[in-house]
């Protein structure tokens, strides 16, 4: 990983404490405990905005047809 810029962050003590026991647990540093939850989240929100975006399209554009209901049927499970 290139080397990247330093930061300061504020956290609570209670954030603070779980966040240590969390890093102690995974066996990883604090900074790539919170590396990996920062690029996590990143990538929520990069799902939640594709997801809306999808979302807005399919209510501007309905689908008419019976595509979506004709893959329901083949994909239930059978009744028994």
């Amino acid at each position: 990983m290139r080397r990247g810029a330093h930061i300061q962050v504020a956290l609570d003590s209670a954030l603070l404490r779980a966040t240590d026991g969390a890093a102690r647990r995974a066996r990883i540093t604090r900074s790539a405990l919170v590396r990996e939850a920062l690029r996590e989240y990143l990538k929520r929100l990069e799902t939640h905005g594709l997801e809306a975006r999808d979302l807005t399209g399919y209510e501007v554009h309905p689908d008419a047809s019976t595509e979506t209901t004709d893959w329901e049927r083949v994909a239930a499970w059978p009744d028994r």
